[in-house]
């Protein structure tokens, strides 16, 4: 668990799927309203789906609380060598405070000692998400068509023994999606 700034940052369990869903799906508008699509996955998925999700042993789900709040979400799938992170949420009124920042840097710390890359996808005129990942040493890898979207795929290769810090330095971009 991290903690900064009244920010902490743990796994999130299906006893908080409600809180999840309300937090993804306002955060999650922007979007929509930026690529003029309401049916973005993270907008159109159930709490049964979510649930299933959170109960699934290749997924973790970190969530930021301030108080008994939840303020922010990120998800990463494992797959082998290979995690992708997805669902960087941050609550609206609390946008561009960090917190995204700081859950895109506590993830990697609930990584499987064997994972190699990260990947990150996000939509290809997401400028600011794209800036977010960028600065946290993440490559534009390609992007990819899918349906109405098209999708910036970006990659982070960790370096085998290398410490994994949540700890932000003067450059790092202090923003969110």
């Amino acid at each position: 668990m991290a903690e900064s700034d009244g920010v902490r940052i743990d796994v999130i369990g299906v006893e908080h799927v409600g809180e999840l869903l309300t937090v993804r799906r306002a955060a999650f508008v922007t979007e929509a309203q930026l690529y003029d699509d309401p049916n973005i996955p993270a907008l159109t998925q159930t709490i049964e789906e979510l649930q299933v999700d959170l109960e699934s042993e290749d997924v973790v789900t970190l969530g930021a609380w301030q108080g008994h709040r939840l303020i922010g979400s990120i998800r990463v799938g494992l797959e082998g060598d290979k995690a992708t992170m997805g669902r960087l949420a941050v609550v609206p009124d609390l946008q561009g405070q960090g917190i995204g920042t700081q859950l895109l840097f506590a993830v990697l710390g609930h990584l499987p000692d064997t994972t190699k890359e990260v990947w990150v996808f996000t939509g290809q005129n997401s400028k600011h998400n794209i800036a977010l990942y960028n600065k946290a040493g993440y490559e534009h890898q390609f992007d990819q068509v899918a349906g109405d979207l098209t999708y910036a795929y970006l990659k982070k290769v960790l370096e085998a023994g290398a410490v994994v810090s949540d700890e932000l330095d003067d450059n790092a971009v202090r923003g969110d999606n």
